[in-house]
């Protein structure tokens, strides 16, 4: 079957198209899965860039969704021709996160998604939402998920908060969706005059470009009258956090999820403390979230927004586009 590896020392022009053998007949308590698609992160991107180094000839990829083609003994979960979603953190099943490392992470410490079949155990999926397709069920596994911990699990979102976003990518736009699903008003920023206006026609309230106004935590304050926002999905990391912390009001919580701007930096912790906020580290979720989560959007009948899709081997160009910055929501690689 067809899959891609990467190559020391990484790099996009590293990744190899290649044939390996079918990984064959579930065992007792597996299942077998003929992937359809998988969706590009971040944390894909450092894997394949050579950022984040793994084992010689990883198959990359945290994100799979496809259609169970055989189940093994003693599997009553799923059924053949069920369409399935992995998950980010296969060994995390339910509480609070075991986890703080990639070790167990398709795609980094373990084979991922980049291929046309996996036999994997059955706690590593999930059902796919009724109605989606393989490439919409696949960005929810890393995006998707991180979203709704962010905002539903950690935050306890509610209808009447105020919600503010960063930037257009993945995490952001699901973040979008979800809060204006949920009955939130959401403000939310990118330096792109484009992409503010078609945020806008998703039903953001107020919209920021945070290249003519640095100072946006300040205009954030401002759009709520001196309160501040409920929650911020902070995915800038230590360049954008001390605005962040502006911009969210006395009490409020502040997950940071990503590191887009470096991986460390000072942070105003005096302010922090004076304003009583809650800042929430976290990475994705558990099986028992995203299964959650696919219940949510059930209901809600939110669809994923997908930018580009790709061929499997097309994936160096599906990680150039996204290093572009031009994509809006996700970028999928069809399988």
């Amino acid at each position: 079957m067809k899959a891609v590896k990467i190559a020391r020392p990484g790099g996009l022009n590293h990744l190899q198209i290649v044939e390996i053998a079918d990984p064959g007949q579930p065992g007792a308590g597996e299942i077998r899965v003929r992937l359809q698609a998988s969706s590009l992160n971040f944390h894909d991107y450092g894997v394949v860039s050579g950022r984040m180094p793994t084992e010689d000839g990883r198959i990359p990829m945290s994100d799979g969704a496809g259609v169970v083609e055989a189940v093994g003994e003693g599997v009553e979960e799923f059924r053949v021709g069920d369409q399935v979603v992995s998950c980010f953190f296969p060994q995390w099943a339910d509480g609070p996160a075991p986890v703080a490392d990639f070790s167990g992470t398709p795609g980094d410490g373990t084979d991922g998604y980049a291929c046309e079949v996996a036999v994997r155990p059955v706690s590593w999926f999930t059902k796919a939402p009724q109605g989606y397709s393989a490439a919409e069920a696949a960005t929810l596994t890393t995006a998707g998920l991180t979203a709704w911990r962010a905002l539903v699990v950690d935050g306890g979102l509610k209808a009447g908060d105020t919600v503010l976003t960063l930037g257009t990518g993945g995490v952001s736009i699901f973040a979008v969706q979800l809060a204006i699903a949920m009955g939130a008003r959401v403000i939310a920023t990118s330096s792109s005059d484009e992409k503010l206006s078609r945020l806008r026609e998703m039903g953001v309230t107020h919209t920021i470009n945070y290249r003519t106004e640095p100072d946006w935590g300040a205009r954030v304050q401002a759009l709520t009258d001196g309160r501040g926002v409920d929650h911020v999905v902070e995915v800038g990391g230590p360049g954008t956090l001390p605005q962040s912390i502006t911009a969210c009001r006395v009490g409020g919580h502040i997950s940071l999820i990503g590191v887009l701007t470096g991986a460390s930096g000072e942070v105003p912790t005096a302010a922090l403390m004076a304003r009583q906020q809650r800042l929430q580290g976290l990475i994705v979720g558990s099986r028992a979230m995203q299964m959650d989560f696919v219940r949510a959007l059930e209901v809600t009948g939110i669809r994923p927004l997908i930018d580009r899709s790709f061929a499997l081997d097309q994936i160096a160009d599906a990680f150039r586009h996204e290093e572009s910055g031009a994509h809006f929501g996700k970028i999928v690689l069809e399988i």
